[in-house]
């Protein structure tokens, strides 16, 4: 009896030592992300010690993202420029000849509270005539009709968000079912052909940009496979005391994460130099046109955006090779 209790006693606490001896889930949860945070800095450091070898292969990948991302933001500033052009769309809504100076007026104040209309201005038959009159060299000839042959004109210019063709073209239906309206006229092939022209500008701009991904995982796939070769006597001694492939793999992704960095680092350099001396030419052209217009850098959202697709494209490319090539390196 008493030897029975003292063996239960003894597993007891033999179990309770065991109990002890196990680390917690936060403990182990800690270690984990310990363990990664000291991969991520050690890798940097790898780079880090090899700097001429490593600055070629981010400044080739960041070639490779710069031309997408400035495209991308030269479409961007192409179509601000459009949308404050002031060649863009306007719609001429000719008056009939039996509207008054007044009603024409109301009717300007009351177009002018429509969702797709930013702004509507009224011209007079008077002032039609005056323009015409300057413009036309016909002065002399026009002092000898008896009646002014213009009728008054409404010039509407369609709002941003209105700036599509097919809204366009429903405002100025509306605006030929109006009463006073004679007829309403825009050139809406024009507007067509500026936005078929913007939409084959993104479709380019995306293609190239899949275009150049490919080469980044193409790139970075290379590098990493050499680093692999270099160290496949350091992989085959990590497995042998019983290494995982996921502890080997995790510096090799990091290392690619690394390079994708850095380069959509020197992208972002380049096309915000880029940017700054074009800015100067640009804003001179403007100001030969009246124009306030002048280059956007690149604003927080898309620089983000790059940041994390370089760094993406880096981890991808460096997981490929990582998958297939680790693989095939054993212990003897």
């Amino acid at each position: 009896m008493r030897t029975s209790h003292t063996r239960e006693k003894s597993t007891r606490r033999d179990s309770g030592h065991a109990a002890k001896g196990k680390p917690s889930i936060a403990t182990r949860f800690q270690a984990y992300w310990i363990n990664h945070l000291q991969t991520l800095f050690a890798s940097l450091g790898r780079l880090w010690r090899t700097p001429l070898a490593s600055l070629m292969t981010a400044a080739v990948i960041g070639i490779a993202l710069a031309l997408p991302a400035g495209l991308h933001v030269v479409l961007d500033n192409a179509q601000r420029l459009s949308a404050n052009w002031d060649g863009s769309a306007r719609i001429s809504v000719f008056l009939k000849n039996k509207v008054s100076d007044a009603q024409a007026r109301r009717l300007a104040q009351k177009i002018q509270g429509h969702n797709d209309v930013a702004e509507s201005e009224y011209i007079s038959r008077e002032q039609a005539l005056d323009e015409f009159r300057s413009l036309s060299g016909f002065g002399d000839a026009l002092k000898a009709l008896k009646e002014n042959p213009l009728p008054a004109v409404l010039v509407i210019r369609p709002s941003l968000a209105a700036s599509d063709p097919a809204r366009v073209e429903a405002l100025v239906n509306d605006l030929q079912k109006l009463p006073e309206v004679d007829f309403a006229q825009l050139d809406m092939q024009w507007v067509r052909r500026l936005h078929a022209i913007m939409r084959i500008a993104q479709r380019g701009v995306f293609v190239l940009g899949a275009l150049l991904a490919l080469a980044v995982l193409l790139i970075v796939g290379n590098t990493i496979r050499l680093d692999i070769y270099n160290r496949r006597e350091e992989i085959e001694v990590i497995k042998m005391v019983g290494g995982t492939d996921a502890f080997i793999r995790r510096p090799f992704l990091y290392g690619g994460m690394w390079y994708g960095l850095v380069g959509g680092l020197i992208a972002w350099i380049m096309v915000a130099a880029s940017l700054w001396l074009l800015r100067d030419p640009v804003r001179g052209l403007a100001d030969l046109y009246r124009s306030g217009y002048g280059l956007e850098m690149m604003d927080f959202t898309t620089t983000l955006i790059l940041f994390v697709f370089s760094a993406v494209l880096g981890w991808l490319g460096s997981w490929l090779a990582v998958g297939r090539h680790l693989r095939a390196i054993e212990p003897a």
